[in-house]
């Protein structure tokens, strides 16, 4: 065997089983429609939730930013990064979330990979929900504290979990808002009681529910009313505010402690111009109106009521991601191809991404979707499904 062949092999055995993935190429803006291969299709696979990836105003924002500042950083934020663009962006946010403090990042993967091993070390224990994402686990690991993984959503293990883990110098608990594969929502509010009554530091990932839940898309720290109970918010830009970047919320005191001892901030460089000043544009438009995030939920309500009554199993999704389960990957992966050939461009998700057996086409609700684009694709589910016998 040659010291290659065993990635052959492995690549092979995705196949095999249904497992590898076959990435689809877009020739087009994000939005509701897009080309692919040179076929328009109707788009429920972007996080796009509030349609602004391709909003007018954030182009011409991200265009009028690089005519007065150029385009890249060039540099990290501490040494010769920092551009008044992305102080306005993070005062913007705090604002926004009604925080302290914001600081942000080049995404939300590296927010959490910033965070976590700032905030505790070898001599610390973690408790992470046992769905939470890579990101958080990736930075649980790099922290090297003792990660205790308590069952999804369960308080009621965290609990038992939080009494039995008590000689440590510090504590943290955390666990994503949304779980972005189920579209379930953290009891954010019970585990808050539990963080106060241990002594324990909270952070909440809320990639999924940033433009999402809360008032006017504030988010699940907004919705669950505990400003200044939640010590660290993570969030990102890349999914409801429609561009790229990471940003951490919260006690003005971590904040600053990120700005010191953030990895991915002292050593990696700045976010671009141009996303920095769509980003600041996404942040306006969210401050001055709520439609874009009333939208977003009547196109969900509507999808999951539909799909629900065609005989699909969505699960238990709170939010606008809806999971049309499936069991198997190959017939996930299926399912997918066929929606495609009908024109609804819907992927399937499968083990890794989530456990054997419960692999599924996972729908991604946006406001950009008109109730004529809903109904075009509930037609393409239940043909779909009828021909391979899922309803």
């Amino acid at each position: 065997m040659t010291k290659l062949q065993w990635i052959d092999e492995e690549i092979a055995a995705l196949k095999a089983a249904g497992l590898y993935n076959q990435i689809r190429t877009i020739d087009s803006p994000m939005g509701a429609w897009v080309t692919i291969e040179g076929q328009r299709v109707l788009n429920f696979c972007a996080n796009n939730y509030l349609g602004l990836a391709s909003h007018p105003r954030l182009i011409r924002a991200a265009t009028e930013g690089m005519d007065r500042y150029g385009v890249g950083p060039g540099a990290v934020r501490t040494i010769a990064g920092t551009f008044t663009l992305h102080q306005q962006l993070e005062a913007n946010l705090a604002e926004f979330k009604r925080a302290e403090a914001c600081i942000t990042f080049q995404s939300g993967f590296t927010a959490n990979l910033a965070t976590i091993p700032a905030l505790v070390g070898h001599e610390d224990v973690i408790f992470s929900d046992r769905l939470n994402h890579a990101s958080i686990i990736d930075g649980c690991r790099l922290s090297r504290a003792k990660i205790v993984a308590y069952e999804h959503t369960d308080v009621a293990d965290l609990a038992r979990q939080l009494h039995e883990h008590t000689a440590y110098r510090r504590r943290l608990i955390v666990t994503d808002g949304v779980f972005s594969m189920d579209g379930d929502i953290a009891p954010l509010d019970q585990i808050c009681e539990l963080a106060e009554q241990h002594d324990c530091l909270l952070m909440v990932d809320d990639a999924h529910g940033e433009g999402v839940l809360g008032e006017g898309g504030r988010g699940i720290v907004d919705q669950f009313g505990l400003h200044g109970r939640v010590d660290v918010e993570v969030g990102t830009l890349s999914k409801a505010f429609g561009v790229i970047g990471g940003l951490v919320a919260g006690k003005q005191s971590i904040i600053e402690w990120l700005r010191q001892r953030g990895r991915p901030f002292l050593f990696s460089s700045a976010m671009t111009v141009p996303d920095v000043a769509a980003c600041l544009e996404s942040v306006k438009i969210l401050a001055e109106s709520t439609e874009l995030v009333e939208k977003l939920w009547r196109n969900t309500d509507f999808f999951k009521r539909e799909l629900a009554g065609l005989g699909f199993d969505i699960g238990h999704s709170a939010t606008p991601i809806v999971p049309v389960m499936l069991g198997e990957a190959p017939l996930a992966q299926q399912f997918s191809r066929r929606l495609f050939d009908a024109g609804v461009f819907a992927m399937a998700i499968g083990f890794p991404t989530v456990p054997q057996g419960k692999a599924r086409i996972r729908v991604l609700n946006s406001a950009a979707h008109s109730l004529d684009d809903l109904e075009k694709a509930l037609v393409a589910f239940q043909s779909v499904g009828k021909t391979l016998k899922v309803i």
